[in-house]
């Protein structure tokens, strides 16, 4: 049942998170709102995917909004939302992380998130996002509202292009390290390292390792040979 403004009179809402003492405290701050109800929860995208397919098989209603986190082990935000947005396109996605990176917004709304928040956001603003995407919105935080506008007004060029991560495998592939020793060491699998390694290239508009490690070592992220 909806209310005058179009949305359910209840917005029925779903907690993915692998934390278990996050999902505790959204929970208990959603609940105290009437026009909320969290109806489940999940500790990874597989789980929450599993949890979707089971209401639906058993002819419940599914939930209009999904809280989802990014960083999460055996499937990620990303990839669950992909899968939700495809799968159960009613189904919307708020993306809640402690991450705020341009690349992972991007992906995320990629995926189809209809919204993007930071944990430090405020308690109203959660709800305000999750109203958003049950009306069929899109609601980004303030701070990645304006991360977004400053990428594109001045598209990042150099190492300020790079991720945390991808400036990381350019000191390791400076340092010499294959793409089987990086995925080692950053306990990755080798075409992970694979594809971070080309994308390091791409983005630095370079052709080679050798070219890589000669840039690391002019913006000093190693020092030059002895």
């Amino acid at each position: 049942m909806t209310g005058k403004d179009g949305l359910p009179e209840v917005i029925r809402v779903m907690i993915v998170d692998d934390h278990a003492i996050v999902r505790r405290g959204l929970q208990a701050y959603v609940d105290t709102v009437p026009t909320l109800e969290v109806v489940g929860e999940a500790s990874d995208g597989q789980q929450a995917l599993a949890r979707l397919r089971q209401w639906q098989t058993m002819g419940e209603p599914l939930p209009d909004v999904v809280l989802m986190d990014l960083q999460m082990p055996r499937m990620g935000g990303v990839e669950a939302t992909g899968a939700i947005v495809q799968s159960y396109p009613e189904v919307k996605v708020v993306v809640l992380t402690s991450f705020g990176e341009a690349e992972r917004v991007h992906a995320a709304l990629a995926a189809g998130a209809a919204g993007y928040l930071l944990k430090d956001a405020d308690p109203d603003e959660v709800v305000t996002a999750i109203r958003a995407a049950a009306a069929g919105e899109v609601h980004l935080d303030s701070a990645v509202a304006r991360q977004l506008t400053r990428r594109m007004v001045s598209p990042n060029v150099g190492l300020s292009a790079l991720t945390a991560r991808e400036r990381e495998i350019l000191t390791l592939v400076a340092q010499g390290f294959s793409n089987r020793e990086i995925a080692a060491r950053l306990a990755i699998s080798e075409r992970t390292a694979r594809t971070h390694v080309s994308n390091v290239l791409s983005k630095l508009q370079l052709s080679s390792r050798t070219q890589a490690a000669l840039l690391a070592i002019k913006e000093g992220l190693i020092p030059p040979p002895g």
